[in-house]
Parts: C-alpha cells; sequence; structure tokens
C-alpha cells in the first residue's frame, strides 16, 4: 500500500487545518480498499491527552489567560481541564501527567487569594513528590514592583523541587503580556504534543517554539468583521461629566466621571473595572522632543504595526513616564546622573534605584547625555503605553448605558518639575470638547456581590477604594436586596474629602445603609483609620460574620488592605474566642468561601 502522507505538527496550521489537510491527504492517497476511510477513522478516534490548567488570580486577567488557553489546547486535541487554585483538592497531583500554571502575583510577591491554600499545600511536607508530571508555568506581574512574579517564580521552583519535569522554561510577563503569552502557548503545546519533555531547561531564546509566531490576543475580536471592543480595540467613549468631589481646603483631587458606553454593545456588573487608554501629556511629550533633540516628525515603528511620526508615537503609543531597565542601561553606559546611576543597577542596589527613581521620570535620565540616542535607538528602550484599570463606580441598573468612575488626580513635584499622573490627569484635563476616551470592561470575577440578595456585606473602602461599594450599594437598592449594608469609609478630612457624602447619608436615612462608620485621619491629633474602626465595633462585625455576613476591601494593597487583614484576624481571635492558627483558618475558609474578597492595588 502507499504511504498517506500527513501535515506535522509544526507546519503553520491550527489544529482543525491539520485535520482537514490530512482527511484530505487521506482521500486523495487512499485506494480501493478504503485507506481515506480507515485514515479519517484514524483521525477521529485518536484519544484526546488529558491536561490540568490550574490558575490562581486576583483580577481576572490570569483567569482569561487559562480560559483562552484552555480553549487553544481543545484545539489542538488536549483534553482540557481548568481549575482554580482554590479548588486545588479536586485535583490528584500524584496522578497528573501534565499540567500548566497561569497565575498572577499580588502584593509583595504574594500568592493570589483564591491561590493561597494551594500555596500552602503544595510548600508543605505533605505535598506528594511528582516525577510523573510534566508541567510549565506562566507569571504574570509588573516590573515597577519590586517582587515581579515572585509567585509564580515560586511555584516554578517547588514543582521542580517535587521532581516534576519541566516541558518549557517558565515565562515571567510584564503588563504588556500578550507576545510572550502566545510564545509560551506554542511552545507548551508543541513540547506536550511529543513525548520527552526535552526542552527542560534551555534558554528560551535559542528554541523557536517560544518566538511568538503572531500577536496573542487573549481579549481582542476573533475576526476583523467582529465588532467587540476590548482591550485591542477600546470603545471611543463620550465624557458626560467630571466633577470634583473635594471641597475647598483639601489636599487632595478627587473626581466623579460619568461615560456613556451607548451604542457600544459593552455591558458590565457590579465589582468589574474600566479599563481606559489615555494619551500622553503634549507638553511633556514637547518637552522630551527638546531634550532629545528632534522635532517630531521623525519616522519610527509602533509597538505594533507601521511606522509613525516620533511625536505621534510618544503621545499615543509609548509610555513616556516610567523609565524601562534598557533605558536606564544604555543611559548609565553614556554616563546619566554624573556615573552615578551605573552603580545602582547592581541588584545588590536596587533599594537605592528605587529611592533614585523616585520623582523621576524618561526625561530626567536622557537629559544632559553627551551622546544622544537616534529616534530608533530611543524608541525600542520605551514600554509600550498600558491602559489603566479603575473600578466601577456604578449599578448599570441605577446608571443604563454609563459607567462611573471616581479617580484621585495625580499631580507632585518631582526633581524640580510638575508631575502628572498619566491617566489620571488626561481624564481631568484633556477629556473636554468631545476627546474620546478609548475603554474597555475589564471582569473581575472574584469581586462580586453574594448571588442572594438577603446575605449583608461589610465594605472597607477609604478614599477613591469606596468606588466598588457606591456601586455595589446602587445595586443592591435598585434590586431591593433585602440584607444589611455596612460600609465603613475613611479619609483625610470630613470637612473636605467625605466623597459622595449626600448619597451615603441618604442611604443611612433610609436605612438603605444600616451602618456607616467613619474615619477621618486628620480630625485629631491621633490618626484614625478604617482598621481603627474595625476594631472598636469588633464584637458587632464578628456577629455580622457569623450571620454569614461577606466582608470586602478595596483599595492600597501595601498598607490599607494589610491593615485591615491584620485587623480582621484580631476580630477574630478575639471575639470568636479563637487561637492565633484558628483564626488564620476561619480567614482563609471565608477566602475559599468567597466570602472575603479585595480589590487592592
Amino acid at each position: 500500500m502507499p504511504q498517506i502522507p500527513f501535515i506535522p505538527e509544526n507546519a503553520p496550521f491550527n489544529a482543525e487545518q491539520r485535520q482537514w489537510l490530512n482527511g484530505w491527504l487521506a482521500g486523495l492517497f487512499s485506494d480501493a480498499s478504503g485507506q481515506a476511510a480507515n485514515a479519517m477513522a484514524g483521525l477521529s478516534a485518536a484519544p484526546a491527552k488529558p491536561l490540568t490548567v490550574l490558575y490562581g488570580s486576583q483580577t481576572g486577567t490570569a483567569e482569561g489567560l487559562a480560559k483562552k488557553t484552555g480553549a487553544e489546547a481543545k484545539k489542538r486535541g488536549f483534553a482540557p481541564r481548568l481549575v482554580c487554585m482554590d479548588k486545588f483538592e479536586s485535583v490528584d497531583l500524584a496522578k497528573e501527567k501534565n499540567v500548566l500554571v497561569i497565575t498572577s502575583t499580588y502584593g509583595d510577591g504574594d500568592p493570589p487569594d483564591n491561590a493561597q491554600e494551594f500555596w500552602n499545600y503544595l510548600k508543605s511536607d505533605t505535598a506528594p513528590p511528582l516525577p510523573q508530571l510534566h508541567f510549565s508555568v506562566l507569571a504574570l506581574g509588573d516590573t515597577n514592583y519590586s517582587a515581579f512574579c515572585e509567585f509564580g517564580k515560586k511555584c516554578d521552583e517547588r514543582f521542580e523541587q517535587l521532581g516534576a519535569q519541566r516541558v518549557v522554561p517558565r515565562v515571567d510577563c510584564d503588563v504588556d503580556y500578550d507576545a510572550p503569552a502566545k510564545a509560551w502557548t506554542d511552545a507548551v503545546f508543541q513540547a506536550l504534543a511529543g513525548s520527552s519533555g526535552a526542552m527542560d531547561g534551555k534558554d528560551p531564546d535559542s528554541e523557536s517554539p517560544l518566538r511568538p509566531s503572531s500577536p496573542y490576543s487573549p481579549s481582542s475580536p476573533s475576526s476583523p468583521s467582529d465588532p467587540t471592543y476590548s482591550k485591542k480595540n477600546p470603545f471611543p467613549a463620550r465624557l458626560l461629566a467630571n466633577r470634583l468631589l473635594n471641597a475647598p481646603g483639601s489636599d487632595k483631587e478627587v473626581r466623579h466621571y460619568e461615560i456613556s458606553l451607548a451604542g457600544s454593545g459593552l455591558s458590565y456588573e457590579v465589582g468589574d473595572a474600566l479599563g481606559v487608554l489615555p494619551s500622553n501629556c503634549p507638553a511633556l511629550v514637547g518637552d522630551l522632543l527638546a531634550a532629545l533633540g528632534f522635532d517630531g516628525e521623525e519616522a519610527v515603528k509602533m509597538p505594533e504595526g507601521p511606522e509613525t511620526s516620533l511625536r505621534l508615537a510618544l503621545s499615543q503609543h509609548y509610555d513616556i513616564t516610567r523609565p524601562s531597565g534598557d533605558l536606564l542601561k544604555a543611559a548609565a553606559e553614556r554616563g546619566a546622573a554624573g556615573g552615578e546611576l551605573a552603580g545602582m543597577l547592581d541588584p545588590a542596589r536596587k533599594d537605592d534605584l528605587k529611592k533614585w527613581l523616585w520623582g523621576r521620570e524618561v526625561i530626567d535620565v536622557i537629559s544632559g547625555l553627551a551622546q544622544k540616542f537616534s529616534a530608533a535607538e530611543f524608541i525600542a528602550m520605551l514600554k509600550k503605553l498600558q491602559p489603566r484599570l479603575y473600578s466601577i463606580s456604578s449599578s448599570p441598573k441605577a446608571h443604563p448605558d454609563e459607567v462611573h468612575l471616581t479617580i484621585a488626580a495625580v499631580r507632585y513635584d518631582g526633581q524640580g518639575r510638575p508631575r502628572k499622573g498619566v491617566c489620571s490627569t488626561f481624564l481631568a484635563d484633556r477629556c473636554a470638547d468631545h476627546t474620546p476616551v478609548p475603554v474597555f470592561v475589564q471582569v473581575s470575577h472574584g469581586f462580586r456581590l453574594p448571588e442572594s440578595g438577603d446575605v449583608p456585606v461589610i465594605m472597607c473602602g477609604p478614599g477613591t477604594g469606596i468606588a466598588p461599594f457606591r456601586a455595589f450599594l446602587e445595586e443592591r437598592e435598585a434590586v431591593g436586596a433585602k440584607g444589611r449594608n455596612w460600609l465603613l469609609f475613611g479619609d483625610q478630612k470630613r470637612a473636605t474629602d467625605f466623597l459622595y457624602r449626600e448619597q451615603l447619608e441618604a442611604w443611612l436615612a433610609s436605612g438603605h445603609l444600616a451602618r456607616l462608620d467613619l474615619a477621618f485621619s486628620r480630625d485629631q491629633a491621633e490618626k484614625i483609620y478604617v482598621q481603627n474602626r474595625m476594631l472598636e465595633n469588633a464584637a458587632e462585625l464578628w456577629a455580622w460574620l457569623q450571620d454569614g455576613a461577606h466582608f470586602y476591601v478595596c483599595g492600597d494593597a501595601s498598607r490599607m488592605a494589610k491593615d485591615v487583614d491584620a485587623a480582621l484576624h484580631l476580630i477574630v481571635a478575639t471575639a470568636g474566642s479563637m487561637s492565633k492558627e484558628a483564626a488564620a483558618a476561619y480567614i482563609q475558609k471565608l477566602k475559599t468561601d468567597k466570602r472575603y474578597q479585595r480589590d487592592v492595588y
């Protein structure tokens, strides 16, 4: 019999295309004895290889990537099973053959909330040896944080310690994760389609599977004709309102925005975030061009797509505030900061570098260099301008076709220059006169109201952390939820910083808010914060938890969220008469049951 040719796995076709072509070839080369039918039967009968995708996600990005990876796995002939890390007990790692780990890092190198219990198990002495397991890790993070992708790194190291075999090296993704995630996906499936997992430990730059063949767009339209708006294709929305929330005399500038979604087809739920893609300050762009010695008409490449002018690239496509590692290194080689910068690039001096960078931007790094960069050199060392995510502060039931945001405008002086938050001042200063606001919805599966409106909720949101809780309260009012609502809100001064005061006091008067506890830190000699109000009302808070209440926190991750968490542990231990260990287990159970949720940044 003639041998029937087939399309190899590494050919530039997807799984469906390969199967169709293999079937066509089988038919073309079949003989009268029915080789074509046998070939097609063999294709359809091939067993799918089991694959488990474990994910840990704080904001929903890692979960979205896990779902896309699972869909791609199915197309490539695998039998994927997606498991959130808080459901890890449903997976017997000692019997698994193929596991992919996709996870973000939260706070100072910690696991996401839904991954903490999994990590406690994985790092414990009870975790089993895993010599039969093939694995790979995709870690998500942000290089602006010192513990970049730290939890993903810990998982990767621990799986190796337990004897698991790495099929491709771990990939650490910055906020612009599309291309590296695509490269990792391609490499993983090519490796798993084989039998040896022989790529373990090799340099990713030396292996063609880790070179992305096309942009990976987990949230972009599935085809050019698909009108869906997303991160890759934001909707040009219209700004309806821009209102200052602080009274005269405040040290803050917090603004309330109302944005029209009419005609977008976008929808959201309370707890979701709105992505806003800003443009850079024109004055800063002009100053940067002058410092570089360019007129702005030089042709440069955009992050994706054709060439454009340097001015347009700096205005709309690149981050011109936070210097990248590549720029710092190149500037140091050319004598930036009088040679001082070169010494601070030593990893052992990362704290010194962090202090030096405070209040400095790209323009400060490149000013005064003896040897200038060319336009192409300079643009290649900039990061892509990223959208900013803001907690939505409205209910779609209360405001159809609208989305509201509560944002503090960032303005300060640094190194003798005025500094501006890129997106906060884009909205505050430059979105008048019908300038469109490019937006998309970022779903947040891990920050949701309880399914039953009868369940009580406790919301802790100082400052702009009140945003999602205004949305929660509007939603529960709109649907007639009967569960009690308790809000803990704090800021600097009651007279100037009581955000949404009229609305909150009206809810309190009507009974929609059962409790409103306030903490204005600068209204007395001793500063008082929301965690102090929690501790003052420990018995009542414990009673609400015992009554099934869900506990929510929104705001600063580095300080406030940690202080609130510590207060919650203390309340459970004291009011609940528990040991420290029992209180920690109780709170972990709250997280597992999705009764303790955080939207922190």
